[in-house]
């Protein structure tokens, strides 16, 4: 049957920024597919109450870590915990991310310093710490959330483009190490979808902006995202490595 293509029984997901927006609804995805999840973010008691909705009507297990992908020693620690307590991790979703606007000639080296672990030196950590274990079963799905912002940009976001191009070139390369080993290594490419972070950002004109510049005319549901997680995460995607898959509802294309 092709839906069994999407079926993740047996299968560990660990979700990086999984308390909510994006990250909640692919954990929630991953687990109606028959997966156990594991969620991380920096406050305990989000992770908690977003895993009774992730889990909620499954029947699948579920553990919340908190770390701070800041720091490169709780990242470590977050891979170990979670081979540790759920036995192996299969798929990787790394989504956690931030974003603090500043023109090229206001950047200071704190903020690029932080946005730079956050959104990219903390992927590569997390995902060299768990690439060993998927090697030996020789499958695994990488997943990097990326944007499109690492194809277009704009003002005061040079350094969140730079972060999000920076993920397309990991999975790229990524995809040539572990390609013989059954470990699929890709991007998902968000458009404009209003979670917490857009939301804090923009101005309402520039909400309105961004919808009127997508084919669809309005901003995203986190849900519209699970699909294409499903596809990269299960037998579905197999032959899918190295590449990115824009979810944008036609903003690129204008």
């Amino acid at each position: 049957m092709a839906l069994d293509l999407f079926n993740l029984t047996g299968k560990v997901a660990l979700v990086t920024g999984g308390s909510r927006g994006l990250g909640k609804a692919m954990a929630r995805g991953f687990a109606q597919a028959g997966a156990d999840v594991i969620i991380s973010s920096r406050n305990e008691k989000d992770l908690k109450v977003a895993l009774d909705d992730i889990l909620n009507g499954t029947g699948r297990r579920g553990i919340v870590i908190p770390a701070d992908v800041r720091k490169r020693d709780e990242v470590n620690r977050l891979a170990r915990t979670a081979l540790e307590q759920m036995g192996r991790v299969d798929i990787l979703v790394n989504n956690a991310g931030t974003n603090k606007p500043q023109p090229i000639d206001a950047i200071t080296d704190d903020v690029w310093d932080d946005v730079l672990e956050i959104n990219l030196s903390s992927v590569m950590v997390l995902t060299r710490a768990l690439v060993p274990q998927m090697k030996q079963r020789r499958w695994g799905r990488i997943i990097h959330i990326s944007s499109i912002m690492g194809f277009v940009s704009k003002e005061k976001r040079d350094l969140y483009s730079v972060t999000k191009a920076g993920l397309l070139g990991l999975a790229r390369g990524s995809a040539l190490d572990l390609g013989q080993f059954g470990i699929t290594v890709n991007c998902i490419a968000p458009g404009p979808f209003l979670t917490e972070l857009p939301a804090s950002l923009l101005t309402d004109a520039e909400k309105k902006t961004f919808a009127e510049r997508t084919a669809v005319g309005r901003w995203g549901e986190p849900r519209e995202l699970v699909g294409t997680a499903l596809l990269l995460a299960s037998d579905a995607g197999s032959y899918i490595t190295g590449t990115a898959i824009v979810v944008d509802g036609g903003y690129l294309a204008r």
